[in-house]
């Protein structure tokens, strides 16, 4: 009773270290059949848990990694934000190119815009060909050429004390599109409300991210358990499958016996009737062969010939009876009776001499 009581402890332990060891790595390939038929690994699995994460990361490496994810994403912020200015101003200056050809651009804005673009080339063409470190090798470009080409100072001037609020009204418009693109019913609201909007837009958009990854977390369980109720069930499946095969097998036994039997009398009956067959064609056949003429002539041969075979038989038993006689004589009348058949055979053959002799001198 001990024994067989521990087996089911046994089974449920494994199954929770099997368990821990699955939910402690849910980005790993393994499977349950792969814990259970190394236990060992399974059990170095549950006790390396306790230790590290969900990554394999111990809490200290956890700590610093996110410190230096920390310092990579300010890095990166920091190393980002001229180039998005400068990708931003970019395309300030291309929507104003495509409305003044569809005719949408505002008027006056002509001087501003070119004088836009013309620094972004220049600041575009002095990265680029690093003159800022001396001439172009190839081109034989110098930073004197720029400022050659490039507007005027107070051109410059006048549009970089308007380029902050252009700047402000292109983020607008950005802004505007973002939020109308997440929430469309907000297409309706006032600038204000908009930009209030936008300015709650990251927490929304981070209790968004939060509910994506809780809903992934949650569906990773659901798939990690829906696979061990799938192996459950094609266990089952496949036992129950097993007996099914068993008691269709003593089921078809039992039915191939009747099935046996029935047919078996079928092909006696069926022989049966072949024989009867073969009969009625016998009795065709003599019926065909012996006419009524026929039959009486075979009675009268048969008649003649019982009468034959009964006087026969009393010959034979009248010579069986003389034999019989004779015998009682003995040797001797054997011997006399020898002598008389080679005196006979004799006589036959001087009676075909004289035969012969008298057919000659008749000749």
């Amino acid at each position: 009773m001990a024994s067989s009581s521990s087996h089911p402890q046994r089974r449920e332990t494994d199954n929770s270290l099997n368990v821990k060891a699955l939910k402690a790595f849910p980005s790993s390939d393994l499977t349950e059949d792969d814990l259970i038929q190394n236990p060992q690994f399974c059990k170095l699995l549950a006790k390396l848990s306790t230790h590290v994460d969900s990554t394999g990361l111990t809490e200290s490496l956890r700590k610093e990694l996110e410190k230096a994810e920390e310092e990579l994403q300010a890095e990166t912020k920091k190393w980002m934000r001229p180039m998005i200015i400068h990708q931003l101003l970019e395309e300030m200056v291309q929507e104003y190119i495509v409305g003044k050809h569809r005719s949408t651009a505002m008027p006056g804005n002509d001087k501003f815009y070119t004088t836009l673009e013309q620094c972004l080339l220049a600041a575009k063409c002095d990265v680029q060909l690093g003159l800022s470190e001396g001439p172009s090798s190839v081109l034989e470009i110098s930073a004197d050429h720029l400022n050659r080409v490039m507007p005027s100072e107070q051109d410059i001037q006048d549009m970089e004390e308007r380029l902050p609020k252009e700047l402000e009204k292109h983020l607008k418009r950005k802004a505007y599109s973002i939020l109308t693109y997440i929430q469309p019913e907000s297409e309706k609201d006032s600038d204000g409300l908009k930009l209030e909007k936008f300015n709650h837009l990251p927490e929304l958009l981070k209790e968004e991210i939060d509910r994506i990854e809780h809903l992934r977390e949650e569906n990773a369980e659901m798939a990690f358990r829906l696979t061990r109720e799938t192996h459950s069930y094609l266990n089952d499946l496949l036992e129950h499958m097993k007996l099914l095969q068993t008691l269709l097998l003593e089921n078809r036994l039992k039915v191939q016996t009747k099935l046996d039997r029935k047919k078996l009398e079928y092909l006696e009956a069926k022989c049966q009737l072949g024989v009867q067959k073969i009969r009625v064609e016998m009795l065709d056949i003599q019926l065909d062969t012996y006419t009524a003429s026929k039959i009486s002539t075979h009675k009268q041969i048969r008649e003649h010939l019982e009468t034959e075979l009964t006087a026969t038989q009393k010959e034979k038993q009248a010579a069986e009876s003389k034999l019989a006689s004779y015998e009682m004589f003995g040797q001797e009348f054997k011997d006399l009776a020898e002598e008389y058949a080679r005196l006979q055979v004799e006589i036959e053959a001087k009676k075909l001499a004289i035969d012969s002799l008298t057919k000659l001198e008749v000749k």
